[in-house]
C-alpha cells in the first residue's frame, strides 16, 4: 500500500482519460485518522461504480432515512448545466442521480424534483449530460430553471457581500434538498465542488463574478443548506473547468465523498483533487470565508470520517 507521500507516482494515464489509485482518497483519510468518535459525519468512497458507492456510502451515514423523512418533498440539485456527456465529467453522473432519487422514494418521499439553472442551453443540458433521462426513469421530476418567474428574492443574514438572491422556488418550496455535485477544476473559482453548486439554484450569477466570487459562493451557503452533500468523483475534471475543452481533461478516478457540512467535504474533496492536479486549499478561498461564515469545518480531524473500498 502506498504511502501519502507516494501517491502521485500511482497515477496511469492511458489516452484521452486517466485511472487515478484509490490511494489518493486512502490519503485524505489517512490525514483525518484523528477524527472523533460517534455519528459519521464524513464518508470516502473509492473504487467503484456510482451506485455502489452511493450505496455503500449512505449506509455508513445512517440511511437514506436520517435525512428524508416519508411524505417530504424533496429537491435534488446536481451540476447539469453543460452540454457535455458523462464521460465529459463537467456535470454530475447520472448513474448517482438515478440511485440518490430511488434511496428518496424507498425512504418514503413524497415528490423528487430535479432542476438547475443551466450555463449551456437548459434543454440540451439537460439531454446531453444524461440527467434527464436517469431522472424520468427513476420517477422524479426535471424542471427548467430558465425563467426568472421560476425564483423569489430571500435576504442572507451574516453575509458579507451577498445580502440577497432570487432562488429557485422549487428548492424554497421542498421540505429537504440534496447538494449532488462533481468534482472538477475551475477558472475562476478554483474548483466547484458543494458550495460552489449553489449558484445553479440562484437567477443573477453575475453579481457573484463582480462582487468577490469567492465572498458570494460562502455567503450563499448561509441562504439553504441541504440535509445532505454528495460529491460525484466518478470522473473528475482535472483542467479546463467548470465545462473542459476535450475528453483529454477528464480523469477517471472513481471516488465520491458524502457529508452534511459543506466546507468539510469540499475540503476532503479539494484534498483528494491535489493528488491529481496542484490545487492547495488556500487558493480555493471560499472555503475558509465559509469556515469563518459558520457554514462548516476544514478541520478534517475533528470529524468522525469513515471509509468505503470497493
Amino acid at each position: 500500500m502506498l504511502n501519502r507521500n507516494e501517491f502521485l507516482k500511482s497515477i496511469a494515464v492511458t489516452g484521452a482519460a486517466a485511472m487515478i489509485s484509490a490511494e489518493g482518497a486512502s490519503s485524505v483519510m489517512a490525514e483525518a485518522a484523528a477524527g472523533k468518535k460517534g455519528e459519521t459525519d464524513l464518508v470516502i468512497a473509492m473504487g467503484g461504480e456510482p451506485e455502489e458507492m452511493f450505496a455503500a456510502s449512505i449506509k455508513k451515514m445512517g440511511g437514506m432515512g436520517r435525512f428524508v423523512k416519508k411524505g417530504q418533498k424533496v429537491f435534488l440539485k446536481p451540476n447539469a448545466a453543460w452540454d457535455r456527456t458523462p464521460e465529459q465529467a463537467a456535470n454530475t453522473n447520472p448513474a448517482l442521480v438515478s440511485a440518490v432519487i430511488k434511496a428518496c422514494w424507498d425512504a418514503g418521499a413524497a415528490d423528487v424534483i430535479v432542476s438547475e439553472h443551466t450555463c449551456d442551453e437548459w434543454r440540451r443540458s439537460y439531454q446531453t449530460s444524461g440527467i434527464e433521462a436517469a431522472v424520468l426513469a427513476a420517477g422524479a421530476k426535471m424542471l427548467p430553471a430558465n425563467e426568472e418567474s421560476y425564483y423569489r428574492e430571500v435576504e442572507i443574514p451574516g453575509a458579507k457581500n451577498l445580502k440577497k438572491a432570487k432562488i429557485l422556488n422549487a428548492l424554497l418550496d421542498a421540505d429537504c434538498w440534496i447538494n449532488i455535485p462533481c468534482l472538477k477544476n475551475h477558472s475562476g473559482a478554483r474548483m466547484t465542488i458543494a458550495m460552489k453548486n449553489l449558484m445553479g439554484i440562484v437567477w443573477d450569477r453575475r453579481f457573484f463574478h463582480t462582487n468577490n466570487l469567492h465572498q458570494c459562493i460562502a455567503d450563499m451557503c448561509l441562504a439553504t443548506k441541504p440535509v445532505l452533500n454528495i460529491v460525484d468523483a466518478y470522473r473528475t475534471l482535472k483542467s479546463n473547468g467548470p465545462k473542459g475543452r476535450s475528453d483529454s481533461d477528464a480523469v477517471v478516478t472513481k471516488a465520491m465523498f458524502m457529508s452534511t457540512d459543506m466546507v468539510a467535504v469540499d475540503t476532503a474533496a479539494t484534498r483528494f483533487f491535489n493528488r491529481i492536479v496542484d490545487m492547495p486549499l488556500e487558493t480555493v478561498s471560499y472555503l475558509a470565508m465559509g469556515e469563518e461564515l459558520g457554514v462548516g469545518t476544514m478541520d478534517l480531524r475533528s470529524l468522525n470520517i469513515e471509509q468505503v473500498k470497493l
